[in-house]
């Protein structure tokens, strides 16, 4: 695989800093069911990292000591950690909201029974990857019978309530409570920036309702990322230097103010600490109260607002046209748009 980090080091991006610490990004490890070309992670079946029980112990000691609002689990596929059920029950029991970022085959995966189940009971926001609502080019993206399975995973959390929308209440007004948050994510085929979210969100709704009955609350539309596969594959097919030009052509100043690296934190699976999950897969380390490496534990005696965030030339991929984090498009957001 080709090293991007030596491509995107110097760079001219404008300097940011981290405010108020609101979510806590964990990579429970790099091991997936899948093995996806846009996957930033390089995650896959033979992947051995893993996150141990006792630094999963310590993201709730610092969720509480920090009163985190929002822990947002990621991988590979996060729920193949054994630990994923404890953190999870443990994030629940302090009012924790939880982000399950869930690839959807993994629903169907044996030794994962009773997991949508378990994902509804405790409350789970699920963050679902649907590249696409064809079936062809999802299946060319993310291998061949996935998007059958990934349908079968959506059918599976519509029933049990995800999806559904919020319920009005009698007077007309919002009910008690909410569905079961589901949202998808769209990922571009390849070099090219995503479409307008809120068009986009709004045709798979009508389509997937239309051919498979199935509903979810927000398309997250975001930018491939140049590292890792995607960025190794740029540089195998000589698209790397235009892939870059692309983005740095459609960077918007208005997207730095809501860039995810503001209020989040990134951990790998031993526990390191970086401004975010893309930084992380470059071995960009964060700078927090001098350590030269940075650790989770750390969060329980340093505050990380004010501190100065590691940019490259990567960074442009979140500034690019609408913006895009880990929420999707920034643009929408900061009109007060949710789509």
């Amino acid at each position: 695989m080709h090293a991007t980090l030596p491509l995107l080091a110097a760079t001219d991006f404008p300097p940011i800093r981290r405010r108020k610490l609101e979510t806590l990004q964990v990579n429970l490890g790099y091991r997936c069911n899948q093995s996806c070309l846009h996957c930033h992670v390089a995650a896959g079946p033979n992947r051995t990292e893993m996150m141990d029980a006792e630094l999963a112990a310590l993201v709730l000691r610092v969720l509480a000591a920090r009163r985190i609002a929002t822990l947002d689990l990621t991988g590979g596929a996060p729920e193949l950690n054994p630990h994923f059920r404890s953190l999870v029950q443990g994030a629940r029991a302090l009012g924790v909201r939880v982000i399950d970022r869930c690839n959807l085959t993994i629903l169907s995966e044996p030794g994962q029974e009773g997991l949508a189940e378990f994902l509804a009971a405790e409350g789970v926001e699920v963050t679902a990857s649907l590249p696409c609502y064809s079936p062809a080019n999802v299946d060319r993206q993310r291998g061949e019978g996935v998007f059958e399975r990934s349908i079968a995973g959506l059918r599976q959390l519509n029933a049990l309530g995800y999806g559904q929308g919020r319920k009005e209440g009698a007077d007309g007004g919002d009910g008690e409570g909410s569905s079961l948050v589901l949202n998808l994510v769209y990922n571009p085929q390849g070099a090219s920036l995503p479409p307008p979210q809120g068009a986009l969100e709004a045709d798979y709704k009508r389509e997937l309702l239309a051919h498979f009955g199935i509903r979810f609350d927000h398309l997250f539309a975001l930018t491939n990322m140049p590292i890792q596969r995607f960025g190794s594959t740029l540089v195998s097919k000589g698209g790397f230097a235009s892939y870059m030009r692309l983005l740095r052509g459609a960077y918007r100043a208005d997207n730095l103010d809501t860039v995810m690296c503001r209020s989040l934190v990134s951990v790998d699976y031993q526990g390191d600490l970086y401004d975010c999950d893309f930084n992380q897969m470059l071995g960009l380390r964060a700078r927090l109260g001098g350590a030269p490496r940075p650790h989770l534990r750390d969060l329980l005696a340093h505050d990380p607002a004010g501190v100065d965030i590691r940019i490259a030339d990567h960074c442009y991929g979140c500034t690019a046209g609408q913006g895009s984090s880990c929420g999707g498009a920034l643009e929408a957001f900061a009109t007060g748009d949710p789509a």
